[in-house]
């Protein structure tokens, strides 16, 4: 796992952040604390990489407000809220947006750091995921309009005969169109070239 991945804790109860950093850093991983939702959206830019170990019920902006807010800037840090005594529907609702899990208090040491490596690799596969995604844009951009009917069929499993007669044009021309994907996308086969069109449609 990444040393560059940072867990940021965000309670309004110092006791409970000062808990959760000494359990955290006894594990090798990098923590951030903050004592309101305003306190981490003043340090954090987006593209740090990590998760957000929330406390749902906090003054002024609560967890769930801080999730909404980041949702809507397309910030997608994997999210954990803690809630207290009471707080399930509210954890319910906050996965329903997209958190990753809740911990009830008094939680468990290995449950709560189990829930956070989950978040941690999760975080890394989805920016691995977005970056293959704009690697893929690009190469896609090189393509003529003509290329992209041509990957499309191609990639939906349509035969060179199948394309010439829907696009009207000889099936040695679809080889020269087929042949020229093949080359601008850099693919070194029909298998990674169904790939990157999978790659490209997956919602990040």
């Amino acid at each position: 796992m990444s040393k560059e991945l940072t867990v940021f804790v965000v309670d309004d109860d110092q006791a409970m952040r000062g808990s959760l950093q000494w359990l955290i850093e006894s594990v090798g991983m990098q923590v951030e604390t903050f004592d309101s939702a305003h306190a981490f959206l003043d340090a954090y830019y987006p593209g740090r990489a990590g998760c957000l170990l929330l406390d749902v019920r906090m003054p002024v902006m609560s967890g769930l407000e801080l999730q909404e807010y980041l949702g809507r800037r397309e910030i997608r840090l994997p999210v954990i809220v803690i809630t207290g005594h009471g707080d399930v529907a509210m954890a319910v609702k906050a996965m329903k947006a997209g958190a990753v899990d809740f911990i009830e208090k008094p939680f468990d040491d290995e449950q709560l750091l189990s829930s956070i490596r989950k978040a941690l690799e999760y975080d890394e596969q989805h920016r691995a995921l977005y970056a293959r995604k704009a690697e893929i844009a690009t190469r896609l951009a090189e393509l003529t309009p003509r290329e992209r009917e041509v990957m499309a069929m191609v990639t939906d499993g349509k035969s060179n005969k199948e394309i010439a007669s829907a696009l009207s044009v000889s099936a040695k021309t679809v080889e020269v169109h087929r042949a020229r994907v093949m080359d601008k996308m850099r693919a070194d086969s029909l298998a990674e070239l169904v790939r990157m069109a999978l790659i490209a449609s997956t919602p990040t």
